[in-house]
């Protein structure tokens, strides 16, 4: 390992500030540098969760396109990782910014991979998820005693086959794919047992407990929690 700068992935929670960990606050405050996700449509939600401990800090800007087109999420991936490393030789600290957890669905693994593999020492900060600040919206337990729990992207086309299992099943990003993924539940009778979370603990937080009064797609930061009867 290079006796270089260290790079933390921190996971600053879901949306409200008082969740972020005292550990993510703390690096964030003794950090030289803050690497900040922006997708194409300048979306800053995990810079503005964090905005009242990264005052004055240095600010590098990481273009994170929300595309399935591979190629362009490596480039983009790829030269988020050139500027980190750059500053790593420095002998610079970089705190990298992510909602919810760094190991759930988060864009900030595919840069820590890359910084690992060129030998750098890269850390993750563990973070409040998604889900589980939407469990607490709805004042609810996830799982009880030996229930199971599943984390189900809503867009993936084996949707079908992750609705079948037992225990209580979580869908992530359910958005766009949140009219499509309510027939799908109807037809497995699990309609009943189930609500959507948008924007959970942010200030525009939604909470729908009956799906058939949604007529359109809802925004990127929805899950689904269904319960089993």
């Amino acid at each position: 390992m290079r006796n270089k700068g260290i790079l933390y992935g921190i996971g600053v929670g879901p949306g409200d500030p008082e969740l972020m960990t005292l550990k993510a606050v703390r690096i964030l405050k003794e950090c030289d540098v803050v690497a900040a996700p922006e997708s194409d449509g300048n979306d800053k939600t995990a810079t503005n969760i964090a905005a009242e401990f990264i005052k004055g800090k240095t600010v590098l800007h990481c273009n994170m396109p929300m595309t399935r087109d591979k190629q362009k999420m490596q480039e983009s991936h790829e030269l988020a990782a050139d500027k980190i490393c750059a500053l790593l030789d420095e002998g610079k600290t970089v705190a990298f910014l992510t909602l919810g957890d760094p190991s759930i669905y988060s864009t900030y693994w595919y840069v820590h991979r890359l910084v690992l593999e060129r030998g750098y020492n890269a850390q993750i900060i563990a973070g409040v998820p998604s889900f589980c600040a939407a469990a607490a919206s709805l004042n609810m337990a996830l799982v009880e005693g030996s229930e199971m729990l599943h984390i189900i992207p809503a867009s993936h086309s084996s949707t079908d086959e992750g609705l079948s299992l037992s225990g209580t099943k979580v869908l992530m990003k359910a958005g766009k794919s949140i009219l499509d993924v309510r027939e799908k539940l109807r037809k497995q009778n699990k309609l009943k047992n189930t609500a959507l979370i948008e924007r959970a603990t942010m200030p525009e937080e939604r909470v729908i407990t009956d799906l058939d009064t949604l007529d359109n797609p809802t925004g990127y930061f929805s899950i689904i929690i269904s319960k089993e009867s």
